[in-house]
């Protein structure tokens, strides 16, 4: 069935990759100089106060450092263009980062569930710590929510998996110094031994979000498809472009935070090749400019219309 064409194609959300990158730089850098704060006071505090728990959280801010880096590589090396050697970009760059976050929180996670199992097995070596610590725990929890509040919201306005990631990472130290916080207070009540519990707890959320995050990215460069909400949007466009009878056994790809499209174009059986050649090139530039796709391989399939027998290009 033809599809009636939309009458102003500005209707659609505009993608801007461009727009997009600047946006993943600068909530980076954000991040880069919260965390080189709150690592170096949380780890200095921790030794002087004597808290495991608040030394841990630190080391936990320190591998959201590195992780910022890691994403300033990636989002930098995702913006070349294709080349010989890679004819579709270097966007997965991207992935590969995610999946690089991921096992730095799986080896930060099993570090700090392993410290915390000595130190409960020796629970008489526990020192009680200083009242400073809280402090400093507390100031770390509302920096490392409003940072990942802030993160999360540009992520999501630029669509992008990865800072997606790293925001979650900032919101598991926003969660991790919450349970420290909660430990200092045991220990400073009397019970020494809430101090290393709540290491470990913050291992146990630190190995779970890596295995998480690590096994998406991993999906990812396995060419997991998009979502059918996304798959929806990328067809409608498709169908609604001028000449377009028909589309069917649309495939998606994921390329980076980018997306590969493989798509059947009905066109009607009388055009000629080059009308049918131009609607095809039109589907194109719609669907690269309304989403986030970065190439779309497209099929003609002859549509038959009984009432149509010469040669006529809808709208025509």
């Amino acid at each position: 069935m033809q599809h009636d064409p939309i009458s102003d194609p500005q209707d659609l959300p505009q993608y801007n990759n461009a727009e997009r990158a600047r946006a993943a730089s600068r909530s980076t850098w954000v991040s880069v100089g919260v965390n080189l704060v709150l690592s170096t006071l949380q780890i200095v505090a921790g030794v002087l106060s004597k808290s495991q728990a608040l030394v841990a959280d630190g080391l936990h801010s320190l591998s959201d450092l590195v992780a910022d880096f890691v994403v300033l590589f990636a989002n930098h090396h995702s913006q070349k263009a294709a080349d010989a050697d890679h004819p579709y970009g270097h966007q997965r760059f991207e992935n590969a980062a995610s999946l690089v976050l991921g096992l730095l929180l799986l080896v930060v996670g099993l570090g700090m569930l392993w410290s915390a199992a000595s130190k409960l097995q020796n629970p008489d070596l526990i020192a009680t710590v200083h009242i400073g610590a809280l402090w400093v725990a507390l100031g770390a929890l509302t920096a490392k929510e409003l940072l990942f509040r802030y993160m999360l919201l540009v992520a999501k306005k630029v669509k992008s998996s990865m800072l997606v990631a790293n925001a979650w990472h900032a919101r598991s130290d926003a969660a991790s110094s919450l349970v420290v916080g909660v430990g200092i207070i045991g220990n400073l009540a009397g019970y020494p031994i809430f101090d290393p519990i709540a290491a470990a707890l913050v291992g146990f959320m630190v190995t779970r979000m890596g295995w998480s995050f690590g096994w998406t990215a991993l999906h990812d460069l396995m060419d997991r498809a998009v979502d059918d909400a996304e798959l929806q949007a990328i067809r409608q466009t498709l169908q609604q472009t001028p000449g377009v009878s028909g589309v069917h056994d649309i495939r998606t790809r994921m390329m980076g935070d980018m997306i590969v499209v493989d798509a059947h174009l009905e066109v009607l059986a009388t055009l000629t090749v080059e009308q049918a050649h131009d609607i095809t090139v039109a589907a194109q530039q719609r669907v690269m400019q309304h989403h986030r796709v970065l190439h779309l391989l497209t099929h003609v399939d002859p549509y038959h219309r009984p009432d149509l027998d010469h040669t006529q290009a809808p709208g025509a």
